[in-house]
């Protein structure tokens, strides 16, 4: 498996560590899992440059950051 660093703010660090019952490594590894998944099938779609561009909104972001188990993710 490999390794990767990403940066996040120290607030929101700090919110983290409130929620320790929440593995955010594998989380984080699920939602980068999820959304390569979706790219790929939407590289078959002759329409994929604005699906993309709808795919990477804020919004869309957002409401897909959904965690089951820690359904507080809806409020985010």
């Amino acid at each position: 498996m490999t390794n990767i660093t990403l940066s996040i703010d120290d607030e929101v660090y700090k919110k983290m560590k409130k929620h320790s019952e929440v593995t955010w490594s594998e989380f984080v590894r699920k939602m980068i899992k999820k959304r390569v998944e979706e790219l790929e099938s939407l590289e078959k779609d002759k329409n994929k440059e604005s699906i993309l561009t709808m795919l990477a909104s804020e919004k869309v972001l957002k409401k897909d950051w959904d965690n089951e188990l820690d359904e507080r993710w809806n409020n985010v």
